[in-house]
């Protein structure tokens, strides 16, 4: 009798609890958008490399996308009479589309996503193919442009198309180095892309490609084999791009085999994360390379405080993806004001521009003065150049 007094009581436990843990609505990994412990929450996603060859880029933007959040939720925002915060929900995708998908699939069903950031065009691509009908907003960070011609409705390109770096990177090196170009991108889609791009444009402009081939960074971490083949055609200029880190190497590697032309840098690498890596934390060995202007160099209104208070949280210079995604954060939550909506994708997609309207000056990391028809945010593109060991401006005149 006491035995079946325990199972019993053992039983009703296991019920309360299982209760408890499917009224909550999850099991403490995002809280749904609603009362929380007395406040209003509204979960916003992230699929990223946060392990593997490109978890320092992933770190980056979903560090920018942290500090904006952390940011708005010391007040919190109002739409409707009620006050919000924020709860970032961040998973790794290891730079794998299939795993960005079931990511979003997880955070929409579990969190009711209402904005899903990921920083790579492969997982972008995978998000497209179901978002529209599963009712969330991907924040894209990829210049691919080929994210905006698919002509989904529910999709934010943050970034520039890189289709705007072709002519001035191809008339730089040219004009310093000469025509002779080898072609190593990366063997993602983005890397695949930007090759298919800037290779007839640097033909069309009296170019030769001499060498290509790729790279797989998730895979290879010595380049010495692939270097030595591309050296061996004598190129002036080598196209080079991905995460900032392995670039950084392919660079430097290529410089210790003897290596004295320039770089063309895919706007993914940043030249001064590059730097960051190399054994003295110098320019010297990208010397001649040309590649975005790093933000660290811009004079946009507000950097200075972005990069101070970056510092003081992370211990290291902000690159453009975590300025990015800090700015573009700061974008949706004023769309959802003006939208009188936290929830509806398709509502706070049609007020992005009274979002970048309401921008406040301070927080204009990037100035962004619209979003075109296709869904990319506009923007006056910089460009950066190494030259003598530091970043100088390259305006392509």
């Amino acid at each position: 009798m006491k035995r079946a007094g325990m199972v019993f009581m053992l039983g009703l436990l296991l019920s309360l609890l299982a209760a408890c843990i499917d009224s909550a609505g999850n099991t403490g990994e995002g809280a749904e958008s609603g009362d929380n412990n007395g406040e209003n929450i509204v979960n916003i996603g992230y699929s990223g490399p946060l392990s593997g060859a490109a978890a320092y880029y992933g770190e980056n933007t979903l560090n920018g996308l942290e500090l904006a959040v952390e940011e708005i939720n010391e007040e919190g925002f109002e739409v409707g009479g009620e006050t919000y915060k924020l709860n970032v929900v961040a998973l790794d995708d290891k730079y794998l589309p299939n795993e960005t998908a079931a990511n979003a699939r997880r955070m929409v069903q579990e969190d009711d996503t209402p904005i899903i950031f990921t920083p790579h065009s492969g997982g972008i691509s995978a998000l497209q193919v179901f978002n529209e009908q599963e009712k969330f907003l991907i924040g894209a960070y990829s210049s691919e442009p080929a994210i905006t011609e698919a002509g989904n409705s529910l999709t934010v390109r943050i970034p520039p198309s890189y289709d705007g770096y072709l002519e001035p990177f191809t008339k730089y090196s040219m004009e310093r180095f000469g025509n002779k170009l080898a072609a190593i991108p990366p063997v993602t889609q983005y890397g695949k892309d930007w090759a298919e791009a800037l290779l007839p444009h640097w033909k069309s402009e009296g170019g030769e490609v001499v060498y290509e081939s790729s790279v797989d960074f998730s895979k290879d971490t010595d380049f010495f084999t692939l270097l030595t083949n591309a050296l061996e055609e004598d190129p002036d200029v080598l196209f080079i791009g991905g995460p900032s880190e392995p670039t950084a190497k392919v660079a430097q590697q290529a410089r210790d085999l003897g290596f004295e032309g320039g770089f063309m840098i895919m706007d993914q690498a940043k030249l001064d994360e590059m730097k960051n890596v190399t054994e003295n934390d110098s320019y010297e060995p990208f010397e001649g390379a040309i590649g975005t202007m790093p933000l660290v160099n811009a004079d946009y209104p507000g950097v200075p405080a972005f990069v101070e208070k970056y510092q003081e949280e992370y211990g290291k210079d902000p690159g453009s993806e975590a300025g990015f995604h800090y700015v573009a954060m700061y974008i949706f939550v004023e769309a959802m004001k003006a939208a009188g909506n936290v929830e509806d994708a398709e509502v706070i997609r049609e007020h992005i521009q009274e979002g970048l309207d309401n921008l406040p000056e301070e927080k204009k990391v990037y100035v962004i003065p619209s979003i075109g028809e296709d869904g990319g945010f506009e923007i006056n593109t910089r460009y950066g150049s190494v030259e003598d060991g530091e970043i100088v401006p390259y305006t392509g005149e």
